[in-house]
């Protein structure tokens, strides 16, 4: 049996987030896409550096200063962070991996000690000899991966791919997904391209790298030092302005608040299916006090039900009894792309505030599940063919994320 665990609130988002489009002309977008890649390059090398070097340290001064002659300064400091944190990323996935692969061999260990057909206790061993037999082959292969993750552990050799290692295995069955070797290295390329500019607080605007203008909506682009040529500046430094207007709707008060008084960090992305350019502006926000799980008790609530292809809400009042008729919200994500299942859970979830927001919940109670035991040992405890699989598919596809990840678009309801 599953335990309960006590209640907590989840903390209010630490930052924000908006996007708006670049209607960049060709002469524009040929010099963004040129910065960009000459970026990507350095990233690149930089990323390489980083991964050799292991638990060796970080060298991040040395590094920073090579990266300077070819680019800038701040251009540098962004890079060389990237790199640390994809590093670091990639070195909590490795360890993440070995937790699965333990727990994995331990399960397999304890079902082969169990005679063919018997069971001791809630622990029973395998059905048939057949079976016994497959699971004794997948015992050796984990093994041997897992002495080869605690390897790369040991030594701080961590695999990282710019772009991602899904879009990157793509490249060899284009048929299937039914694209062309150029959309896809266009996909590749965008992926790779690094426009990042990391906010500063005593800098005009919050950013002295991409610098946008709140009142007379200009963006302006530091160029690195080789490319100081297509600056059309003249007479300062050596930046180049869009020529189109660039502002945000969503959350535009409190943008040109921060970029007035703190930090706003920059992403230039394009997207090669429409064909668009965007900007991306983030900043952290002040830290808000959660309230007390005392005083949310007092009001209405709102308990949300996580499901396969749904989710059950219901308003409850302070002592749990059901106020008026069910809410279901359908979330059918099976067979969805990444972006289209973060479109749907974004819906899902303003769907969940509206409704807490017009019954006058103040607060939204929804379940901590994080099925870890299913992803990591599932395969081997979960039954096995089709229904196994299925069953396992099921419970795959319920959100089962911690809660905080779900409050990031907007001002939370903290459940």
């Amino acid at each position: 049996m599953r335990s309960i665990a006590s209640p907590y609130v989840v903390a209010p988002p630490a930052g924000a987030r908006i996007r708006t489009r670049l209607r960049l002309n060709a002469a524009d977008e040929a010099v963004v896409r040129t910065v960009g890649e000459h970026l990507a390059h350095l990233a690149g090398v930089d990323l390489a550096w980083r991964c050799r070097l292991g638990r060796r340290g970080e060298e991040r001064g040395i590094r920073k200063r090579v990266l300077t002659i070819e680019s800038s300064s701040r251009w540098a400091g962004s890079i060389t962070r990237t790199s640390r944190n994809q590093w670091e990323r990639g070195l909590a996935n490795l360890e993440n991996r070995r937790a699965f692969l333990r727990r994995a061999t331990r399960t397999i260990d304890r079902r082969l000690a169990i005679p063919v057909g018997q069971r001791e206790g809630r622990l029973r061993g395998y059905t048939t000899q057949a079976e016994r037999f497959a699971k004794q082959s997948r015992l050796q292969h984990l093994q041997v991966e897992l002495a080869k993750v605690d390897a790369r552990l040991a030594a701080g050799q961590v695999s990282v791919c710019r772009g991602g290692r899904r879009l990157a295995k793509l490249r060899h069955s284009l048929d299937e997904a039914k694209l062309t070797k150029s959309e896809w290295r266009a996909r590749w390329q965008a992926e790779r391209l690094f426009l990042v500019a990391d906010g500063e607080a005593n800098k005009p605007w919050g950013n002295e790298t991409i610098r946008v203008n709140p009142d007379q909506q200009w963006l302006e682009l530091r160029l690195p030092n080789p490319l100081a040529q297509l600056s059309n500046t003249p007479g300062r430094a050596t930046t180049y302005r869009l020529a189109c207007p660039v502002s945000f709707t969503h959350r535009a008060d409190e943008w040109k608040t921060q970029a007035a008084t703190g930090a706003v960090r920059y992403d230039i992305g394009y997207d090669p299916v429409k064909d668009r350019w965007y900007l991306d502006a983030s900043w952290q926000r002040n830290a808000v006090p959660s309230p007390v799980l005392e005083q949310l008790r007092r009001h209405p609530l709102l308990g949300v039900d996580l499901n396969a292809g749904q989710l059950a809400c219901w308003v409850l009042d302070q002592s749990g009894n059901a106020k008026g008729p069910p809410h279901t919200i359908p979330l059918q994500m099976d067979g969805l792309s990444a972006t289209k299942i973060d479109g749907r859970l974004r819906a899902a979830v303003a769907a969940i505030i509206r409704l807490a927001t017009t019954s006058g919940c103040r607060s939204i109670v929804i379940e901590d599940l994080d099925f870890t035991d299913v992803r990591q040992v599932g395969r081997e405890t979960l039954g096995r063919g089709r229904r196994g699989k299925s069953f396992r598919r099921v419970i795959a596809g319920i959100p089962s994320r911690r809660p905080g990840k779900w409050w990031t678009l907007r001002e939370p309801l903290l459940c």
